[in-house]
């Protein structure tokens, strides 16, 4: 279906479910957004995660047993 069939096909929809189809475009966009920034910021940080001995210590605790205190 080309943009323009789809565009024909919302408008021909009642006004409440024209709505409904823009608020879950708009959220889509958003958490689309929300997870471009977050692979900007990861791939921004990786050199230095990767190469600063102070950001990498407490991954030596990664395989360690965690027991909740209770």
């Amino acid at each position: 279906m080309r943009t323009n069939d789809i565009i024909r096909e919302i408008q021909r929809l009642p006004i409440s479910k024209r709505i409904y189809v823009v608020e879950r475009t708009i959220r889509s966009l958003r958490k689309q957004e929300e997870q471009n920034a977050m692979k900007i910021a990861a791939d921004a940080l990786f050199v230095d995660y990767n190469t600063d001995a102070e950001l990498k210590s407490f991954t030596n605790l990664d395989y360690e047993d965690f027991y909740e205190a209770k």
